[in-house]
């Protein structure tokens, strides 16, 4: 019979070779993580904008050990948790202060309203677009090529990295769902739109490919149509997800899925994957309490009905049992929901949740 002490080294072991083989806690997986979104992940990079999307105010970042920093959320984002789980000791910086041999661990170049189209936002002020986040991203690679030496050892080095891509929402949500601001409804039925999106989208993959991407997470949109703000405005019960909103979204992220399939057989020496975030958002709203979740259809924080009419007012004291929502602010899901999202992403759940492989695999492929 195994003594006490025996059954603990193997229990010290199973639990070590678990952590390792999950790639959390020990060697970091992939030596940068290079970050491309809106105010889904945004850490910073609107702070010193002439904008009205920032969140460098409490109570955003009420639980972040580092206070308010320009993440919309009362915590983590989903980057966040994924770096973590790649292995990274520290966040990834954002654009706007990272210097120095810093840029070698990746950039952070999200920016909260940007858009896959130029003019999407435009109504909140500045904001750096995809296009611009991509050009910010070329300014970055000089200065990696500089540091390493020259532009092998700098495409070898960057072969190797994560590309994390999360935008699209603002296209919805502040342009093509705004048409008293914007004429992209007028001009394009929504399957016409997605089309449009994920032409533009493409064009700015080719961009990075050609730029030393060779490993890149494509994160679809959420349920748009379910946040505080679309129930608030178009939800007669206040619980009813807003149909045309989510349908739009669909076609969306079938083009993103269809897009990864084509970069993947256009670029065989890299490999695209699609992280279906309105999946994951499905399951946790058609079972909440599964997940810890109690409340839904409100923010945390926020003005008006559902909490849903306004973002977080500086200095707003929020919810108390903050674990227990599903969305912080009108918009934007709280740290536990964020956290549920990237944990999907890097280990997926069910065969759903990422295509062709999750964040994990891609890393070591």
């Amino acid at each position: 019979m195994a003594s006490g002490k025996n059954i603990m080294n193997i229990g010290l072991v199973i639990v070590v070779l678990v952590l390792w083989g999950n790639g959390v806690g020990f060697a970091q997986q992939v030596p940068c993580y290079f970050i491309f979104g809106d105010s889904l992940v945004d850490n910073g990079n609107n702070n010193q904008l002439n904008s009205l999307a920032k969140a460098n105010y409490l109570p955003y970042g009420i639980d972040f050990a580092a206070g308010p920093t320009g993440r919309f959320s009362n915590g983590k984002t989903t980057v966040d948790v994924v770096a973590q789980l790649l292995g990274f000791n520290n966040y990834i910086s954002p654009y706007a202060t990272a210097r120095g041999r810093d840029i070698l661990r990746g950039v952070n170049y999200a920016s909260a309203a940007a858009g896959i189209r130029e003019e999407t936002g435009q109504q909140l002020g500045g904001r750096i677009s995809f296009r611009g986040q991509v050009q910010n991203y070329q300014r970055t690679v000089t200065q990696i090529v500089n540091l390493l030496g020259d532009e092998n050892t700098a495409a070898n080095y960057l072969s190797k990295c994560i590309y994390s891509i999360g935008l699209g929402s603002n296209d919805y949500l502040n342009n093509y769902f705004m048409p008293l601001v914007y004429s992209s409804s007028r001009q394009f039925t929504p399957q016409q739109y997605a089309n449009v999106l994920i032409q533009a989208y493409a064009q700015q993959l080719r961009i990075l490919y050609n730029n030393g991407a060779r490993k890149l997470a494509l994160f679809g949109v959420g349920q748009i149509g379910c946040s505080p703000n679309a129930l608030a405005q178009n939800s007669p019960d206040g619980r009813t997800c807003v149909a045309r909103i989510n349908s739009a979204n669909q076609l969306f992220n079938n083009g993103l899925r269809s897009l990864v399939d084509n970069f993947n057989n256009q670029f065989p020496d890299a490999k695209a994957t699609y992280v279906n975030v309105y999946g994951i958002f499905q399951d946790i709203i058609n079972n909440p309490s599964s997940f810890g979740f109690r409340v839904t259809n409100a923010g945390c924080c926020g003005v008006g009905r559902n909490n849903g009419q306004i973002t977080c007012l500086p200095f707003q004291p929020p919810c108390r049992n903050r674990k227990e929502y599903l969305f912080w602010d009108a918009f934007h899901p709280t740290e536990s929901a964020n956290a549920i999202i990237a944990n999907r992403a890097y280990n997926a759940q069910s065969a759903s949740d990422a295509y062709p492989v999750d964040i994990n695999r891609l890393a070591q492929i």
